[in-house]
């Protein structure tokens, strides 16, 4: 199912012996644009420190309740590698924390989760991924959800407006859409861009670039915050822009 971002953010994530806090932000790579880590707020209980919660550890919310369970014990989450809060999530640290879990490495395979396609398929071949991809600068491609919300998307010819929010795979946790807010230029209007339609994204300029003119999204298929995307609005929006289908 596909679940705005904004809306996760706040959730109270359960542990399998209680409550470990809230969900503060999501760390997405930037070459598969798929999220990799969720950073939670832990408050009082570990002060001080960026928790991050794989994909791989994280059940189905309870949509009515604004709850995510989260497949770890709260000792567990205590004891795991730690890292201050402002401090960058290195490569090293990420195979530190996912050796702990006992979780396959995403970043080696190919595939958008590793060896897979979806987080939490069967971990037993973590031992035979084992590569010198492993002490890459993690923190390289790693990008943070609020820093950027806000960047400025640029058509070919012109500005659009600026990154609102994102439209995550519930299963995957790939960023299917950006929604754009283009208030500056079409007063209550929001549409949806692919990060697959970017041609490129200026991280320095907190720009992303995109292959379609102003008229184009101007006459696009208007986005409904309040609606539940369905692949019935789907179609319609690869059709009117001609790109290739990602269910196909």
């Amino acid at each position: 199912m596909l679940r705005s971002l904004n809306e996760i953010r706040g959730y109270v994530l359960q542990a399998e012996d209680g409550e470990i806090g809230r969900c503060k932000d999501f760390l997405f790579d930037d070459r598969f644009w798929t999220i990799r880590h969720m950073v939670a707020d832990t408050g009082k209980w570990l002060p001080g420190r960026k928790t991050l919660i794989s994909p791989i550890a994280l059940k189905k919310p309870d949509w009515n309740s604004s709850r995510f369970p989260v497949l770890m014990t709260k000792k567990a989450i205590e004891d795991s590698p730690g890292l201050g809060t402002d401090e960058p999530v290195s490569r090293q640290h990420e195979t530190g924390l996912f050796q702990y879990y006992g979780w396959p490495y995403y970043w080696v395979g190919g595939r958008t989760w590793g060896v897979a396609d979806l987080p939490g398929q069967p971990l037993g071949a973590m031992a035979e991924m084992e590569s010198d991809e492993k002490s890459e600068s993690g923190d390289d491609h790693l990008r943070s959800v609020d820093e950027v919300t806000g960047y400025h998307i640029q058509a070919t010819d012109d500005e659009i407006g600026h990154v609102k929010d994102f439209i995550v795979d519930d299963n995957s946790w790939i960023i299917r859409y950006l929604i754009v807010d283009t208030r500056n230029w079409l007063p209550g209007k929001k549409v949806l861009v692919s990060p697959t339609w970017a041609e490129s994204v200026d991280w320095g300029q907190s720009k992303v670039m995109v292959k379609m003119t102003r008229d184009q999204v101007k006459n696009s298929p208007e986005f409904n915050p309040s609606v539940l995307i369905d692949r019935d609005y789907e179609e319609r929006l690869y059709d009117y822009y001609r790109f290739a289908r990602y269910w196909v």
